[in-house]
């Protein structure tokens, strides 16, 4: 658990904001779930997480992505499998 709370803090530091990233997907946002700290997109297929192009919920890992978006908006994101959820470790608004 320290090792994944380190690397989720260690991303953050290094700036999650990858627009350009090989791993991005792109997205968009169809609900935003302060409360449950989770973003619904509609994406394309996520190749490292053996996800095939679909609508779901992930959780973030930075909470201020949770305002930083609106629903409808175009997104490209990377997400990966953080304590067992789907989570969203960077985002960049279109």
């Amino acid at each position: 658990m320290k090792t994944s709370l380190f690397a989720s803090t260690t991303a953050l530091i290094l700036g999650l904001s990858l627009s350009a990233s090989a791993l991005a997907v792109d997205g968009e946002v169809r609900k935003i779930d302060a409360e449950a700290g989770k973003i619904t997109l509609k994406h394309g297929e996520i190749k490292s997480l053996d996800l095939p192009a679909m609508q779901m919920a992930f959780r973030v890992a930075n909470p201020a992505w949770l305002t930083a978006v609106q629903v409808g908006d175009k997104v490209d994101f990377s997400a990966d499998k953080v304590n067992g959820q789907f989570t969203i470790t960077s985002l960049t608004k279109k």
